[in-house]
């Protein structure tokens, strides 16, 4: 007798994608917390082997034991595997498996792989993920073995490729993980133009969204390419030239991060800080030395994040696009939302609005709910961590390694939220009602 667990559990797509994610992060907690998986061969407190997990499957970077030095290779290797799978999506790597099997990817898959990309259609669904995959291991390949130009004189043959394809895969993933050990990201490294350049390579690339690089890919003149792709490279453009001029003006001269570094370390370096934000969580830089003004501008670009069906996190640079072009379509008088002489659709920012407004609102939650956990903490750490968390960032100001068991539990639900979006969490949890055919009658309210 068959029994058909859909006919009692009928899941949408986005609780697919929810589901999916949490089973993911909790097999990675498991496996970390084997003695097999450090360096002594002492068991590491689930807790923590939670938080890693979840920060390596939602790519964030924020971690409570130091990945150098905590973790052996077969701990790394986890954290590795899991940053991949994070960064692409379950459900990338469920239908190469599907395809290598033979199998059929079902309507029901498409509609999570729809989801999971943030495709507009169902139409080449499959085909658009074997070229995310087949993308993403080509450029993760390029990236490691331009990186193993200089791991392997520092490091020998073999751990310099190992190092080499980690650091590839977690700046590709936007996810920071580093292994240089005592939680220094790429400080030592900061004035090494080939280990910076690439891996803020990397992380633009993964930033931007596969979406993007097919249109580049077939890129038939500007005028072809559509909007989406015109404002996330528009948009990634001036977050990038905008972020290095300013951390440059703000770092420059302050002794505990640039002042003394030669002219191409600082350059290097403010390109750096406006790169990782957007949400890759490496340094090059002291994070907690920074200025108030570097600080603030940090916190902007990781709440902004990169773009849609990229592995980045934030609310994404198309809505905060259509958000600021709304503001200036309703200064200029304009019934709609213009870009580019384009129009945009009410749904697109209404979404934009729920999305950032949803954003906001748990960034805000949650650092006041570690104020109260956290009472020795600063609000400026707070609101830094809180945002690093939803962002998917996994920049720091020092704050991670000091969290309580609760601060711990609050920043992994954070993580969660951002890696899944938070309008994405909000729709998995809540039931979708069906689109109200009651027109109620129009009235007025005063607002500004």
């Amino acid at each position: 007798m068959k029994i058909s667990i859909g006919k009692y559990f009928k899941l949408t797509p986005v609780q697919i994608l929810a589901i999916g994610f949490a089973t993911v992060i909790l097999i990675g907690a498991i496996l970390l917390n084997l003695p097999i998986a450090t360096q002594d061969g002492i068991r590491t407190p689930f807790i923590d082997c939670l938080f890693v997990s979840t920060s390596a499957t939602c790519v964030t970077g924020l971690i409570t034991v130091d990945t150098g030095t905590h973790w052996n290779y077969f701990g790394k290797t986890v954290i590795m595997f899991l940053i991949e799978i994070g960064g692409l999506g379950f459900m990338s790597f469920a239908t190469l498996i599907a395809l290598l099997l033979g199998k059929k990817i079902t309507l029901k898959e498409r509609l999570v792989m729809q989801e999971a990309l943030n495709s507009f259609s169902l139409q080449g669904l499959v085909k658009m993920a074997k070229y995310v995959l087949i993308f993403t291991f080509s450029i993760q390949l390029a990236g490691a073995l331009l990186l193993s130009t200089q791991f392997i004189p520092e490091f020998g043959l073999w751990k310099g490729i190992y190092y080499s394809v980690f650091h590839s895969i977690s700046a590709f993933c936007n996810a920071g993980f580093d292994l240089v050990g005592g939680f220094k990201s790429l400080t030592v490294y900061a004035e090494n133009p080939v280990i910076i350049l690439t891996i803020g390579s990397l992380i633009i690339i993964g930033g931007l969204g596969f979406y993007v690089w097919q249109e580049i890919y077939n890129f038939k003149g500007l005028r072809r390419l559509s909007l989406h792709s015109k404002v996330a490279l528009s948009g990634t453009a001036f977050l990038l030239i905008i972020g290095t001029i300013l951390m440059f003006i703000f770092e420059s001269n302050n002794p505990g991060t640039m002042k003394n570094m030669s002219f191409k370390g600082k350059v290097l370096s403010s390109f750096f800080a406006a790169v990782t934000p957007r949400t890759a969580g490496f340094n090059s830089i002291s994070t907690s030395d920074m200025t108030n003004a570097g600080v603030f501008l940090t916190i902007i670009l990781m709440f902004i994040g990169g773009a849609p069906g990229s592995t980045a996190g934030g609310i994404k640079v198309t809505t905060a696009g259509v958000l600021v072009m709304t503001v200036l379509s309703i200064i200029k008088g304009r019934e709609d939302t213009e870009i580019y002489k384009k129009r945009i659709t009410k749904d697109a920012v209404y979404k934009s609005l729920a999305i950032t407004t949803i954003g906001l609102g748990l960034v805000i939650t949650v650092t006041m709910l570690l104020s109260i956990t956290e009472p020795s903490a600063t609000l400026e750490y707070l609101l830094y961590e809180a945002t690093s968390a939803f962002g998917t960032v996994g920049m720091t100001l020092g704050l991670t390694t000091q969290l309580s068991f609760v601060g711990k539990a609050i920043v992994i639900f954070t993580m969660y939220c951002g890696r899944l979006g938070p309008l994405t969490v909000f729709l998995a949890l809540a039931k979708r009602a069906n689109s109200n055919k009651i027109k109620y009658p129009e009235d007025k309210i005063l607002v500004g």
